[in-house]
């Protein structure tokens, strides 16, 4: 038996993999916590699995952060204001409750998420072993590629955190922190990612870890999906709905006159009176709802498009900022989707990208292609057994 630690931020899309995770640890009889924001834990970590919340060490500006940056930032400028207004101050803040946390709970292991670094700092400091979740396959193609300066400038970020936390200027360099030299659990396959003969022999692609999670209270009555028509769902994720009201009302004015029925998941109120063939939802149990629909239009979100193509759904994406980009790209470079222009898509190629994706077999046949390299990857199962080989336990 091994007690492992996973450290994670406050964002839903970097949490839920690690949940499927740490059942599969904890199925095993091995003892599992999570130290990040208990308010999103909580109800959350798998029966059995214990919290250490930082929430008294975040401060309410930087949880704001990450609504803020949805306001309106793009590119490079989204980025560095990431960077700047969350990850760097988020990493400071963690650093007490992850030291309280690693002499407390004396984990044999830890897995920390590319976006808490503390984790990674306090696992060093200590010589523990760690392991790097990386949750979007977009770190791990190297987000900066086209933002070489701020590349050196967020560099730069995590060298002066080292320093500020007592690591030797001889020591202290960026990947350390944001890459383990033990296992890196990359939460996608190479048939999404794209082949490369050159990957770290310590990159070990699991492909999305699913399950996990608690059972919802809220429940979707599928007897609303009308039988024998195709259906779409359209979803922006958990952060992004709040600037999506243009992009719903294109989807619907596409959806108009197509032969299709749709689910939107848009905030309450965004979307008034709705055609017949449109049902809108301010949340849905999505895992639980997705195999029942033909293809997905979405931002591109990591979590959404690998939850999508583990059902062999093709997708329609239109991405907003971060991430987001580089796994919509990854999608269209495997055949598995379309990519349209957030700001600028209009109704008609909407309605040709969303004709294709239900109508065009090569998008499906591609979706099953990366589906089946998903079942081949192994998953939580398989990330469980790297990290009992990490720990050797």
């Amino acid at each position: 038996m091994a007690r492992y630690l996973f450290v994670v931020p406050p964002l839903t899309g970097h949490i839920n993999p690690t949940l499927a995770v740490g059942d599969e640890l904890l199925k095993r009889g091995h003892v599992v916590a999570w130290c990040g924001y208990g308010p999103m834990l909580y109800d959350r970590v798998p029966r059995g699995g214990e919290v250490i919340s930082v929430a008294d060490d975040i401060p309410d500006s930087l949880r704001k952060a990450v609504e803020e940056r949805s306001k309106g930032l793009r590119g490079a400028a989204a980025l560095k204001f990431f960077w700047e207004e969350f990850l760097t101050p988020l990493a400071h803040a963690m650093v007490p409750a992850v030291e309280l946390g690693v002499e407390d709970f004396k984990p044999d292991g830890i897995i920390v998420d590319q976006q808490t670094v503390a984790g990674a700092l306090v696992a060093l400091r200590h010589s523990i072993p760690f392991a790097t979740s990386a949750t979007t396959s977009a770190e791990l193609a190297d987000p900066f590629s086209v933002f070489p300066k701020l590349r050196e400038w967020a560099d730069n970020c995590l060298i002066s955190f080292q320093l500020e936390h007592g690591v030797p200027r001889l020591v202290a360099n960026a990947k350390r922190l944001r890459e383990s030299s033990n296992l890196v659990l990359a939460f996608t396959t190479p048939a999404l990612m794209g082949e490369n003969p050159n990957y770290p022999t310590h990159w070990e692609f699991v492909g999305p870890a699913l399950g996990g999670r608690r059972e919802t209270k809220t429940e979707f009555d599928l007897s609303e999906l009308s039988l024998g028509k195709k259906k779409i769902l359209v979803s922006l994720g958990t952060l992004n709905g709040g600037v999506g009201e243009r992009f719903y009302n294109v989807v619907i004015d596409a959806l108009r006159e197509m032969d299709v029925q749709a689910l939107i998941v848009a905030p309450e109120g965004m979307i008034e009176d709705p055609p017949e063939n449109v049902i809108v939802r301010s949340w849905i149990p999505q895992l639980e709802i997705l195999s029942h629909f033909d293809a997905v239009v979405t931002h591109g979100g990591h979590n959404t498009v690998c939850e999508s193509l583990a059902q062999g759904l093709p997708l329609v994406m239109a991405p907003i900022r971060d991430d987001q980009p580089v796994v919509a790209d990854q999608v269209v470079a495997s055949g598995a989707g379309i990519r349209v222009r957030f700001v600028r898509v209009q109704p008609p190629e909407m309605r040709d990208a969303i004709n294709a994706v239900l109508n065009e077999p090569k998008y499906k046949e591609a979706a099953l292609f990366v589906k089946k390299s998903f079942e081949q990857g192994g998953g939580a199962t398989r990330a469980a057994d790297c990290l009992e080989v990490m720990v050797g336990k």
